[in-house]
């Protein structure tokens, strides 16, 4: 199925659009073992895994990101 979505972009604030980005992400979650993932994309995530583990990063909450995200842009 090839339906095409049209949204107002242009009319459309960051704080709008990143609910939109959510949703679809939200929406493929649900379906995340049927998203095919790259082979570079498994590199970079053992990459920082490692990382991590050395201490040499660290991590924020997911939902605490995206409240910091939209603070920053609304």
């Amino acid at each position: 199925m090839n339906t095409e979505i049209v949204l107002p972009l242009e009319s459309m604030s960051i704080a709008e659009k990143l609910e939109v980005i959510d949703t679809v992400w939200e929406d493929l979650r649900k379906n995340a073992s049927a998203i095919p993932v790259p082979e570079w994309h498994r590199e970079i995530l053992a990459s920082r895994k490692k990382a991590f583990e050395r201490g040499e990063i660290g991590y924020t909450n997911w939902e605490i990101a995206k409240k910091e995200i939209r603070d920053r842009v609304s």
